[in-house]
């Protein structure tokens, strides 16, 4: 299960494409096979697979992980197929008459999965992931980095349950089953890991972007969040509402230097750091 396995793309029908990755539906069995672009590591695939194996095995409602396969050149891992599925971005997109309805749901999962304690001897505390990344590699200016490395002390090491992508593309439905997906980055921590970076693409992203990833309007991508983030504190006054987005700031501006980097294999852009140093605070 853990050696890679080189599989025919004959054999299968491309069938969907992220930020890092394109999936590929098998022609003849329930599979599906997510490939990682060209010079993402094979160990960090399989990493990510076996985090992903981990999440099964603990009973977060998720496709089941096959094996880890490669084509010769990309590298990636091989998953149940969910028929007939969509994506919760999807049904907004179909039905847009539905957004509050979904995106209110969408937060009751969230904060499920976010009250869930984590197998910690199994998966990653993303406090010291961050910590980590912020001693080790020389990819943001210093003074960023101690500031970086100075909040990160500050932060809880919540033992409970982190997505690692949360965002409205990550969970599907069949009608029968609601399924995560994309649980290679799944960890524990802080929740405001995962909704800092949920809500920097609900209200930060352009038009194009918004409908390539997500297939709906940024417009949409801000009503979700304007939706989303009541439900899942459970209170809809402005002050609370205003106080806790702006504790987000921080966990962003530490985290998207990390991101780019998984994503991209190269350092955050210099320009970045003047929009997002400010957020890091004093």
């Amino acid at each position: 299960m853990d050696t890679y396995q080189e599989i025919e793309l004959d054999d299968y029908v491309r069938s969907g494409e992220g930020g890092t990755a394109v999936s590929y539906t098998h022609k003849t069995r329930n599979s599906l096979a997510k490939l990682y672009n060209p010079g993402f590591e094979a160990e960090r695939a399989r990493a990510e697979f076996l985090t992903a194996r981990t999440v099964f095995e603990m009973g977060i409602p998720t496709p089941e992980p096959y094996r880890i396969v490669t084509d010769g050149e990309r590298y990636g891992a091989e998953y149940e197929l969910v028929k007939d599925k969509r994506s919760f971005t999807r049904i907004i997109s179909e039905e847009p008459a539905r957004l509050e309805e979904i995106s209110r749901t969408f937060a009751l999962w969230a904060r499920k999965l976010h009250s869930t304690p984590a197998d910690t001897t199994r998966l990653r505390s993303y406090k010291k992931v961050l910590t980590r990344f912020y001693e080790e590699k020389a990819v943001v200016p210093e003074a960023y980095k101690q500031r970086s490395l100075s909040f990160l002390e500050t932060v809880p090491d919540t033992p409970n349950c982190l997505h690692g992508d949360l965002q409205i593309g990550n969970i599907i439905t069949d009608g029968n089953r609601t399924l995560w997906i994309d649980v290679g980055e799944f960890g524990y921590g802080a929740p405001e890991w995962d909704l800092s970076l949920m809500w920097i693409m609900s209200q930060r992203m352009d038009k194009a972007r918004a409908y390539e990833l997500f297939h709906i309007t940024s417009e949409q991508l801000k009503a979700h969040w304007n939706c989303f983030l009541p439900a899942y504190l459970g209170t809809s006054d402005p002050q609370t509402l205003g106080a806790f987005t702006k504790s987000l700031l921080p966990y962003y501006a530490t985290k998207v230097p990390y991101v780019y980097d998984m994503a991209f294999h190269k350092p955050l852009p210099e320009k970045n750091f003047q929009l997002i140093e400010q957020m890091l605070g004093q």
